[in-house]
């Protein structure tokens, strides 16, 4: 039985040819798209630094995991190695979590919490850690579960969009949910048509999807500080910005505190 840090021990591997570029780099593209998230995590943590002092501290860590995914993730397709999957895909699962127990709005919360925040947050730890025992059982499809969570955030973005008149809050979704579907349409493709991206010479499509699952993370970290802040934070008005001009047609959004409030 192979080492778990051996070079490919993973029994994941991607459409890009292995070892093309580089003896110690087995998925060349894949490893350095990567990059996009230690670049956007960091400034994400600069500029939405007032936001989080005003609404929790603990947003901080959500940045710092989104970073550590991009290294994790950087690792695996440098060596695909069974650690380098695992130190990914559970660095994915516990940013979800994080974000999950800041930002879900109460009135999701199951009926038996009586929408307490606090006991909201230490049954998705409790879930989380079983997940994360459970991602050892089986890993070829721990890629599959976690992409399956997003049926249930395209839920509440949805129910959110309809009871919404706000034109910007509308627009972020609008803009989350079309960088999302390029996102995981670039995942399935690669997964499942690779003999077709192989026969046109075309492999960097996983590549792809790093960098625009890295914009879509933003773009949905803002459209939920939006969707929270009209719950949690009567009275403050939260203003979305883009780094860096919000004149430039496209940019980084965040959000900036100038302090009515909603039920669900």
């Amino acid at each position: 039985m192979p080492s778990i840090l051996a070079y490919q021990s993973s029994e994941v591997d991607w459409c890009e040819s292995n070892f093309q570029y580089s003896q110690l780099v087995a998925e060349f593209y894949n490893t350095f798209s990567n990059i996009s998230f230690l670049i956007f995590g960091p400034l994400m943590m600069f500029l939405m630094h007032p936001y989080t002092q005003k609404r929790s501290r603990y947003i901080h860590g959500t940045f710092v995991l989104f970073t550590i995914i991009g290294l994790f993730s950087m690792y695996f397709h440098m060596t695909l190695s069974f650690l380098g999957q695992l130190l990914d895909e559970i660095a994915i699962l516990w940013l979800l979590a994080s974000s999950y127990s800041i930002w879900m709005p109460r009135c999701y919360f199951p009926s038996f919490l009586a929408r307490n925040r606090s006991h909201f947050t230490y049954l998705v730890i409790v879930t989380t850690m079983i997940s994360t025992f459970l991602s050892f059982l089986k890993p070829t499809v721990n890629a599959y579960a976690l992409n399956s969570i997003a049926i249930h955030i395209l839920y509440i973005v949805y129910r959110e969009y309809r009871k919404s008149s706000n034109k910007e809050l509308r627009h972020l979704i609008e803009v989350s949910v079309v960088l999302w579907a390029c996102a995981v349409t670039s995942w399935i493709s690669d997964r499942f048509l690779c003999g077709f991206w192989q026969r046109i010479h075309f492999f960097y499509l996983h590549s792809i999807w790093h960098v625009l699952i890295s914009i879509t993370f933003p773009y949905g970290l803002v459209t939920m500080a939006l969707v929270d802040a009209s719950y949690e934070m009567p009275g403050q008005t939260l203003k979305v910005r883009y780094w860096p001009r919000d004149t430039w047609p496209m940019g980084l959004p965040y959000v900036e505190v100038q302090g009515d409030d909603k039920s669900c």
